[in-house]
């Protein structure tokens, strides 16, 4: 069910455990249903960093509720409810969640869709969001380590403004947020070594060959501990007023034959490289939790070739997935490539906010 969220007024809808397909024009909302199934994952949208831009016009609170199989054969309803004043309740099977994080990693969900080109073109921000994004759900101490550093860096940072700042205190930063930042480096280290050739192999299979593709980690962290570096940053950290050293800097750079991509790769071959990505972070948390997280391809088929659609329509195809949902504008090519696929699916037509199945 979804209440109020985006341009939906009041839908409720069952969908197939197997594969759902969502056709219409642009802007009748198919992007949108497939974030209110993300937001059950995840608390948050996968497109908007502020929950000020879900709510439908005029409303102050929005609703989104499902029921889900869980592994062990018993069914778990899931209930968010979002206000605007800030205040977000998420509850299982009636149970409100102390922490709303808690929740992080019970239904674990893979989405690709063109705003990852995001994370060619612009700032190593939505690199690590994407990383973070991954390892929140497969880790809750990984994510714990996360909230921890990002709220001693934000106290540190403050303290840094105050040029009257106390040397002791800021030392007693540097130690905790040299704890935390350690976890979160070696999760995001291991992440890459565990992804990097599952990528390769994604690659290879959706684009037939060719270009070689790669993941490099970047990080502070890689040749001393945070507290070792915030020491000989002191001065200039003291100059600045905040903190130039640690893993809010780390960076994923993705390369193709040895050269970034962002700048060698043609629209098809990044395309193709954040499919692969994602479809290797589909393999590692399948193989971490034991069974296939959801996986949403919104307008997945843009700015790929015939050749490649069904390469990927392949990869799709086989038993290694679970539930799948997958947004076109062009409702005949997605029945006509989906039908040759499976015949376990459901097919929604979405127009102004309002879905109907057939």
């Amino acid at each position: 069910m979804v209440q109020d969220f985006r341009n939906i007024e009041f839908q409720e809808l069952e969908f197939s455990p197997n594969v759902n397909c969502i056709s219409g024009n642009n802007g009748e909302g198919k992007t949108n249903l497939l974030d209110a199934v993300y937001y059950l994952s995840m608390t948050k949208s996968a497109f908007s960093p502020s929950d000020r831009y879900n709510f439908r016009y005029g409303k102050d609170m929005f609703s989104i509720s499902g029921i889900y199989g869980m592994e062990n054969g018993s069914t778990s309803k899931i209930v968010i409810q979002t206000s605007s004043n800030g205040t977000k309740k998420v509850r299982r099977d009636d149970k409100i969640y102390s922490k709303v994080s808690s929740h992080i990693g019970l239904l674990p969900v893979v989405t690709v869709s063109p705003m990852d080109i995001s994370m060619v073109s612009e700032s190593g921000e939505e690199r690590r969001r994407f990383a973070n994004s991954v390892l929140s759900q497969m880790d809750p101490e990984y994510l714990a380590a996360l909230q921890q550093y990002t709220r001693l860096l934000l106290q540190r940072n403050r303290l840094l403004k105050d040029r009257n700042w106390d040397e002791a205190l800021l030392s007693t930063y540097d130690q905790k947020m040299s704890s935390a930042a350690a976890k979160v480096h070696e999760g995001r280290k291991r992440l890459v070594e565990d992804m990097a050739p599952i990528v390769q192999e994604q690659y290879r299979l959706l684009s037939g060959g060719g270009e070689e593709v790669s993941i490099q980690y970047k990080s502070d962290l890689s040749t001393a501990s945070l507290e070792e570096t915030l020491k000989v940053c002191r001065e200039r950290d003291a100059i600045l007023g905040y903190t130039t050293a640690g893993v809010q800097r780390d960076d994923f750079e993705f390369l193709m034959d040895g050269h970034p991509i962002r700048r060698n790769g043609s629209q098809g071959q990044q395309k193709s490289f954040l499919v692969s990505l994602k479809f290797s972070q589909y393999f590692v948390m399948r193989s971490n939790y034991g069974f296939p997280p959801m996986l949403i391809l919104d307008d997945v088929f843009d700015k790929l070739d015939m050749e490649r659609v069904r390469n990927l329509l392949q990869m799709v195809a086989g038993n290694d997935f679970g539930q799948i949902f997958i947004t076109d504008s062009n409702k005949v090519r997605m029945q006509n490539v989906v039908s040759s696929i499976t015949s376990d699916c459901a097919f929604f037509v979405a127009s102004a906010g309002t879905y109907t199945q057939g």
